[in-house]
């Protein structure tokens, strides 16, 4: 059984209460379709049941009536949620009346359903922005205690077995923050081990990586990883990290025992945290591309509920395996 079966497995075993705020959008009701199907977890639409339930029908879709139906311009608790909503926005000013105007966009409805402790996680990004997804959940779901930063990580499933943990790997940030401080990294590294374990399912061996191993290079730039590296273990001294590491001295055993002997890490890793989003970025899409990896993700992390965006060029199968890693964070998070 591959990791993504497991992942199911697991979320099958453990169901949770996942939105889908894109509730008109083809690829989405068709991915809601196989999720109930498959009972990889409990689907809650957001709109117009009449409507939902005509798009599913020119669809010729099967499942859809096992989905719970959300309509917000008639849900018992819309003003709960819209006075939840101000108490939370006060220092913003937040009036009654405007929480109640951004209840009508599924995306606020939906974070702020997540917050009131009526769902479980959300997916969407099929049909909108990755701001529009990521805004209300900033300002109602929020990050995680101790968290400051979201982040993004990819699975990366690499051809090569002799990486990482039989070819699996992880790699952050490759999404969000384009340039932490040495605090955030550590937020970052944080975060990402907790992903590991959560979702690829195996237990996390961090690089911090850097244009220097072990004091090779001295640069600023060099001395952001090396607190980044220290500040991480102060928070999680459990955490199974070190660094600075170059990127061969991180994953080829030979290298590692060569630049860094003696470290817990150099050369077994299966965690690379990138120092910045553009060095994470080009990196995952060069291994993606050159190595002919399969890359999945971005997974987000740091919420303090599990928001997952999707490319808004995604397949219908995409959004199925990103309900499951969602429904498998939210187990984690419980």
């Amino acid at each position: 059984m591959n990791l993504i079966e497991l992942i199911k497995e697991n979320a099958r075993k453990n169901k949770q209460r996942i939105l889908l705020p894109e509730s008109y959008e083809e690829r989405t009701l068709k991915a809601a379709d196989f999720v109930l199907g498959d009972g990889t977890a409990d689907v809650i639409l957001i709109g117009s049941k009449d409507e939902i339930g005509a798009h599913a029908k020119k669809l010729g879709l099967r499942n859809i009536d096992k989905a719970t139906l959300v309509d917000p311009e008639h849900y018992e608790k819309l003003e709960a949620y819209a006075n939840m909503m101000v108490e939370l926005r006060k220092s913003k000013g937040l009036t009654k009346d405007e929480a109640l105007k951004l209840l009508r966009n599924p995306l606020y409805f939906a974070t702020v359903m997540i917050k009131y402790g009526d769902a479980d996680g959300e997916v969407a990004g099929a049909d909108n922005a990755t701001g529009d997804v990521l805004r209300p959940a900033f300002q109602y779901v929020k990050t995680l205690p101790g968290i400051s930063v979201v982040s993004g990580a990819f699975l990366m499933f690499l051809k090569d077995k002799q990486y990482g943990d039989n070819g699996l790997m992880v790699f952050a940030d490759c999404a969000v923050h384009p340039n932490p401080t040495d605090k955030e990294l550590a937020e970052i590294a944080v975060a990402t081990a907790k992903t590991t374990r959560a979702i690829a399912k195996i237990e996390p061996r961090l690089a911090m990586l850097s244009f220097s191993t072990k004091g090779s290079a001295c640069h600023e730039l060099v001395d952001k990883v090396v607190s980044a590296t220290k500040i991480a273990k102060e928070m999680n001294p459990s955490l199974n990290i070190d660094g600075e590491l170059q990127a061969d001295a991180a994953i080829v055993e030979s290298v590692g025992l060569k630049k860094a002997p003696g470290s817990p890490i150099a050369g077994k890793a299966n965690v690379l945290i990138f120092p910045n989003l553009e060095c994470g970025n080009i990196a995952y899409k060069l291994v993606q591309r050159l190595g002919h990896a399969e890359a999945i993700g971005p997974v987000l992390q740091g919420m303090a509920a599990p928001i997952n965006d999707l490319s808004r060029g995604c397949s219908v199968n995409d959004i199925v395996d990103l309900i499951a890693i969602t429904a498998n964070q939210a187990i984690d998070t419980k």
